[in-house]
């Protein structure tokens, strides 16, 4: 049977398929971990060190001698990302504050799922196409842009937005496992290969865990509030990032391509929430939203992104023709 296989054509599938799966048992059975206990009620609560675990191996992968190289393109883009996130946030922050929506079309939307929708680019999806559609440099851009995976730079655009104060070791802490990961991946090329092989290892472990936490019911209710906020995510971070990309130097694709939402960005919520109460109430919703924009995103950006590499190229062949 070729399980991973059939799990991978679905976009974000080794995220996807096990919140889901934990979702529904969550759902209809809501104190199965608890009834079993032990090691099964460990994976059904253990989201946050399996977290921590995963950001160690993803830290590893990153390597610093790169990042002369590659920190134009790469910094440009997740700059630009980061600042639509900041932008964003300041803007809903005033209407909305902490709390989502409490009712209506827009009911479970909160400044937190935004933020977290934006901040966070799609790394196996971006480099996969910048293989097909771009040069080596831009599929190498994302070992910067790495740099945004975690609640960090959430936290960040949260306070520089003025909706809360996160403690310094808070804010320490969210991005150490990553600095550690990075320190012992850049010491030791054997622990990078051994680090960075586990972190695709513990996507799904972590999803399942995070999808016990959701309640379906709010799934259902976040259904079309979910692609609306996916699609719009896409087409602005799409707008901004293909103009920064044409200004150094690209022909926007690479823009286009880093668009997306990870998949482990519907983890950042709750990991907002547990360094700061304030974001309780928002923090399922909001996981809820960033995962639908986790899907709508990865399913859009392969054909957008080829549609505008054709029509730059189409361009680009147009100007040297006149030339």
């Amino acid at each position: 049977m070729k399980i991973k296989e059939s799990i991978e054509r679905v976009p974000g599938g080794l995220m996807m398929v096990p919140l889901v799966c934990g979702a529904l048992l969550a759902t209809l059975t809501p104190h199965i971990g608890a009834f079993f206990g032990s090691f099964t009620n460990a994976l059904f609560t253990g989201a946050l060190p399996m977290l921590a675990v995963f950001y160690v191996c993803l830290g590893a992968t990153i390597s610093i001698q790169s990042l002369p190289v590659i920190v134009k393109r790469g910094g440009a883009l997740m700059a630009a990302k980061v600042g639509l996130g900041v932008f964003c946030g300041i803007v809903l922050g005033h209407f909305l504050g902490t709390q989502p929506v409490a009712s209506g079309w827009f009911g479970g939307l909160s400044t937190l799922a935004v933020v977290a929708a934006i901040n966070d680019t799609n790394g196996g999806l971006y480099m996969a196409l910048m293989r097909r559609y771009g040069k080596t440099h831009d599929a190498a851009a994302y070992s910067v842009m790495a740099l945004e995976s975690g609640p960090f730079l959430t936290m960040v655009t949260l306070g520089v937005a003025g909706l809360s104060a996160f403690p310094w070791q808070t804010m320490l802490g969210a991005i150490l496992p990553l600095c550690v990961g990075m320190l012992l991946g850049n010491l030791d090329p054997e622990l990078r290969s051994f680090l960075g092989h586990g972190a695709p290892l513990m996507i799904p472990f972590f999803a399942f865990a995070l999808g016990t936490t959701l309640d379906l019911h709010l799934v259902w209710s976040a259904g079309l509030l979910g692609i609306f906020l996916g699609v719009a995510t896409l087409l602005a971070s799409a707008i901004v990032l293909v103009s920064i990309d044409k200004i150094i130097g690209g022909n926007g694709t690479a823009g286009v391509a880093a668009a997306t939402t990870a998949g482990n960005a519907a983890a950042v919520p709750m990991l907002v929430a547990a360094a700061n109460p304030h974001y309780a109430d928002a923090a399922k919703s909001a996981t809820v939203l960033v995962a639908s924009c986790v899907v709508v995103t990865s399913l859009l950006a392969p054909p957008l992104t080829a549609w505008w590499y054709a029509r730059a190229k189409r361009h680009n062949t147009a100007a040297v023709g006149e030339g």
